[in-house]
């Protein structure tokens, strides 16, 4: 019973952060790049902090280091821009799913080669994402905001494809967030700082709380769980946020992106249940 609580509570923190980013940067509370650097800032003190405590030294100088880094910076800053016109739900929606699509891509080119039930749920999957980022009059999704949720899930791919043998994910999360700090800082040279206190409040919160202790509670919760039980279990991820952007933002939940949901997360459910 411990692990279902612990474990709707880490998919609830995943699903909070695209709330919490939606509410600052589209209702006006702090610009995106802004909101990004201080999410940064505070994922890096939190993940730092609790290394400490545990008196774990960081994974600074590793050779992944730096293209986590960058692809760690391409997924925040991504994330950021695209909620600007992006809703929570869809926006949750497409990132898990290029995310996805892309790690399950990796596994086939360089690992064993997919099954017949791997490449039909993936198929599902992508069918789903081109469902809602299909241009047109009657497209639901804004063309740049999804452009740039694009770059979050390729840039979050990544990032967990480096990370996958890492000994210590905590500790090489927070090493990343700690070099992705300076690369972060260069975007606003020259930039203006629009924001209030409730901005920065809420990107705090995203950074520290829900990315941060976020990130710790999943590994402690991950050493618990088979690998497929994890896998499926982050597919309520997109359905938490619809649901909570519905709630909390007023957002419509427009019938195609259920639709979309639907093909997208029974997709890749399809897909990473199977048994190779």
């Amino acid at each position: 019973m411990r692990l279902i609580l612990l474990t709707i509570l880490t998919m609830c923190a995943f699903a909070a952060n695209s709330v919490l980013t939606r509410a600052a940067v589209d209702g006006g509370h702090l610009d995106a790049m802004s909101f990004s650097v201080v999410r940064v800032a505070a994922g890096a003190a939190i993940l730092g902090a609790i290394s400490m405590w545990r008196g774990i030294s960081l994974p600074l100088l590793r050779k992944v280091r730096l293209p986590g880094a960058i692809s760690l910076t391409a997924y925040m800053i991504g994330f950021s821009l695209a909620y600007l016109t992006l809703d929570a739900g869809l926006g949750a929606l497409i990132l898990f799913g290029v995310t996805q699509i892309t790690m399950f891509a990796h596994s086939s080119v360089t690992g064993q080669p997919p099954t017949m039930r791997q490449l039909s749920g993936a198929g599902l999957a992508f069918a789903g994402l081109v469902l809602v980022l299909w241009p047109g009059p009657e497209s639901v999704t804004d063309p740049l905001g999804a452009v740039f949720m694009v770059i979050a899930g390729l840039g979050w791919a990544v990032y967990s494809i480096i990370g996958r043998r890492e000994a210590d994910p905590l500790a090489a999360t927070g090493a990343s967030f700690i070099l992705c700090l300076p690369i972060m800082l260069l975007t606003l040279i020259g930039h203006q700082i629009n924001g209030s206190v409730v901005g920065f409040a809420l990107a705090i919160a995203s950074g520290a709380v829900m990315s941060g202790l976020g990130y710790a509670l999943w590994y402690s919760v991950l050493t618990q769980m088979r690998g497929t039980t994890a896998a499926v279990v982050q597919l309520s991820v997109p359905v938490i946020a619809i649901v909570a952007g519905a709630v909390l933002l007023g957002e419509a939940v427009q019938p195609i992106v259920v639709v979309a949901a639907a093909l997208v997360l029974g997709g890749i459910g399809w897909a990473v249940t199977a048994k190779r």
